[in-house]
């Protein structure tokens, strides 16, 4: 077997969890790469300096893996798609973060179910990512799909922008915000939930439009089909606005119109079995705190 190992970052406390995973891997002959960077941070704790590893740096390196280990929250995750892409490699989150609504895997629960993940004897999850095109060829080597959303927001300005939305080719409205998100199910636990969006479960076939800070009290979150096609024109006082697809940023001319559809890959994340979306949601979110329920 071969295994694929991402993080952005590693705290002192979890040098434990992840030396014993890796003492895992080595006694039982996998074969393991580590993202260069993230090998540059465990190369910095003496716990890690006798470790003779081979590193990769970009998804045409992961050819022949087969799980990807992250070592983070849900940030992690979003931060390795681009290196997965559409090559099908599912993804084994281990929360060392905050939120973990993908990172799913507690350092705890990850130790004791490592076998049955080897074995790959759990369940895996799709999940449905956005595509983007622009009509003007500028995004270079930008990684142009989102597992939670695509944010097109005013840059630059504390004026509001205005966005055209067409639905498969129907106008929609004109939306005077201050930006909209595009969220999949995925992402609708994301920054579509901060700006009043619904929360929609991962096997719907749905993306959400969320406005943000809309200066109309009748715009309000509206969920479509994913078989839809989008395409938003920007209007703004200034020549640009940005746009955000998970945690990649960049700024766009706003003569630049998007087009956003459902990509054809989606990505696959490993759960345990009574981990289920729905617990999840009700210990992140704090649901039942309330002693009088």
């Amino acid at each position: 077997m071969k295994i694929a190992v991402y993080g952005q970052k590693l705290e002192k406390n979890n040098i434990t969890y992840l030396n014993q995973f890796l003492l895992y891997v080595f006694n039982n002959s996998i074969e393991i790469y580590i993202e260069k960077d993230f090998f540059k941070i465990l190369l910095s704790f003496k716990e890690f300096r006798n470790f003779n590893i081979p590193v990769f740096s970009n998804y045409k390196e992961l050819k022949g893996v087969d799980l990807m280990f992250t070592f983070g929250g849900d940030g992690t995750i979003l931060s390795a798609i681009p290196l997965i892409r559409d090559s099908g490699i599912p993804i084994v989150g281990v929360n060392t973060g905050n939120l973990g609504f993908l990172a799913t895997f507690s350092k705890d629960v990850f130790l004791k179910e490592i076998d049955k993940i080897f074995q790959k004897k759990l369940y895996i999850i799709p999940r449905s990512l956005l595509y983007l095109e622009t009509s003007i060829k500028n995004l270079n080597k930008f990684f142009n799909f989102a597992l939670n959303e695509i944010v097109v927001f005013r840059n630059e300005t504390v004026s509001m922008i205005n966005i055209d939305v067409h639905i498969d080719d129907e106008f929609l409205t004109s939306y005077w915000s201050d930006g909209l998100i595009i969220s999949t199910p995925t992402g609708s636990t994301g920054y579509s939930l901060s700006c009043g969006g619904p929360i929609i479960s991962p096997d719907n076939k749905n993306f959400v439009l969320t406005p943000i800070s809309p200066h109309n009290l009748f715009s309000r979150p509206l969920i479509i089909s994913d078989c839809k096609k989008l395409h938003l024109k920007v209007h703004s006082r200034v020549k640009y606005y940005s746009l955000s697809m998970d945690t990649r940023l960049l700024s766009l001319k706003k003569e630049n119109e998007l087009f956003i559809s459902k990509a054809p890959f989606y990505i696959y994340l490993f759960q345990e079995r009574k981990n289920t979306y729905f617990k999840t949601l009700r210990e992140k979110l704090l649901w039942g705190v309330d002693q009088r329920n």
